[in-house]
C-alpha cells in the first residue's frame, strides 16, 4: 500500500514535486510534506520535460524507499476527444499524450488535471477555503486559469474546460481598456488583462518599455504616473473579471493563486467595487490568499489519485 502520494506542477518555469503522506497518526502526520523539489523546466521541449518528470520522481521514490502515486497539474487540459493535452499556454504540450508517455516511464497509473484546479483543491482541502462548499480558485501568474470545487470535487465539466475564464472577453470593458492579442487567437480576453504577463503587455503599450508585473507595482508606490493608473486599472479589471464569476458560479470563496497573488492591497481594494457588478443587494464571497503560497497547486495534483479515483473505475 503506498503511503506518500507525489504531486507535480508542471509550470512554465520550473516543475515543482511534492510528497505528501497518506497516513493518518495521534500527530496528525496525514498531508505532511516528505519531499519537496523544483527544478526548471525545459523550455519548449516537450521530451526532456517528461524525462525531466520522470527523474524528479524516480529520485524521490529512491530518498524515501518506496513507490507513491502522481498527479500531475498541467497548464491546459486533457482532450476527451484524442486524449491529447490542449489548450496550453506551454505550446510545446499542445497535441501530446502527457498522460500516456508518463504512464509508460513511470509504469503506473498518472492522473492529470488542469492546474487551476489543482490549485482550487488544495485550497479547498486544507487550504484557505477549507470548509466551504463551492471554491473558485485563480490562477494570475504568467497566464490567467481558474478551477471550480464543488463539496471537495473538482467541477471538470463535459469539455474539460470547467473554470476557464482566462479565455472569456473581459466583462464591462471600456474604450480605454486596450485589447491585447491573446495566445488563443482571440482579442481582449481575460488573460490579456489579468495575468502578470497581460499587465506586462499593457505597460509596453502605454510606454515602449518592459517592465515585470512587480516592478510596475512598486513603481506605482512610488508615484510613477503611468504605473499608478495601470495599477488602478488592474484592481478594476480583477474586480470585472471575478464579479461576472460571481454572477455565473456564486461561489463562498475566490482564492487566488499565481504572481499576482502576492500584491497584497487586492484582497481589500477588489472587494471595495466588485458589488457595481454583482447582481446581487450584497456579496458574501470572501476573496483570500492561498495558505500554501505557490505550492499549493503542487499539492492539489498530489490530492488527484484520490479524488479522481471514480472517475477512473478505481476505488478510493
Amino acid at each position: 500500500m503506498n503511503t506518500f502520494c507525489f504531486g507535480i506542477d508542471l509550470g512554465g518555469t520550473k516543475i515543482e514535486l511534492i510528497a505528501l503522506s497518506m497516513n493518518d497518526n495521534k500527530q496528525g502526520s496525514r498531508n505532511k510534506a516528505l519531499y519537496q523539489k523544483r527544478i526548471d523546466t525545459p523550455k519548449g521541449d516537450y521530451q526532456k520535460t517528461v524525462n525531466a518528470i520522470t527523474k524528479l520522481v524516480m529520485e524521490a521514490e529512491a530518498q524515501l524507499g518506496g513507490v507513491g502515486t502522481v498527479g500531475v497539474g498541467i497548464p491546459g487540459a486533457i482532450s476527451s476527444k484524442t486524449g491529447r493535452i490542449k489548450n496550453a499556454n506551454s505550446t510545446c504540450l499542445i497535441g501530446q499524450d502527457l498522460q500516456g508517455d508518463l504512464q509508460r516511464t513511470l509504469h503506473r497509473p498518472i492522473f492529470l488535471a488542469n492546474d487551476a484546479n489543482c490549485f482550487a483543491l488544495s485550497e479547498a482541502v486544507d487550504g484557505s477555503a477549507k470548509g466551504a462548499e463551492v471554491v473558485f480558485g485563480v490562477i494570475i501568474g504568467t497566464g490567467c486559469g481558474g478551477g471550480v470545487v464543488v463539496r471537495g470535487t473538482i467541477l471538470k465539466g463535459v469539455n474539460a474546460i470547467g473554470g476557464e475564464w482566462g479565455h472569456n472577453p473581459l466583462p464591462w470593458a471600456t474604450e480605454q481598456d486596450t485589447l491585447l492579442p491573446c495566445y488563443c487567437g482571440l482579442s481582449g480576453c481575460n488573460e490579456t488583462f489579468l495575468s502578470g504577463s497581460g499587465l506586462e503587455a499593457h505597460y509596453v503599450d502605454r510606454t515602449g518599455e518592459y517592465k515585470k508585473a512587480d516592478e510596475i507595482f512598486s513603481l506605482s508606490d512610488a508615484g510613477d504616473e503611468i504605473a499608478s493608473q495601470l495599477a488602478q486599472a488592474y484592481i478594476t479589471w480583477l474586480a470585472k473579471g471575478l464579479a461576472s464569476v460571481i454572477n455565473l458560479v456564486d461561489p463562498d470563496v475566490i482564492v487566488l493563486g499565481g504572481g499576482m497573488s502576492n500584491v497584497d492591497h487586492l484582497y481589500s481594494e477588489v472587494p471595495k467595487i466588485w458589488q457595481q457588478w454583482v447582481f446581487s443587494d450584497e456579496v458574501n464571497t470572501l476573496l483570500l490568499p492561498p495558505k500554501f503560497g505557490d505550492s499549493s497547486g503542487v499539492r492539489g495534483a498530489a490530492w488527484l489519485p484520490q479524488s479522481m479515483a471514480e472517475e477512473w473505475g478505481c476505488k478510493k
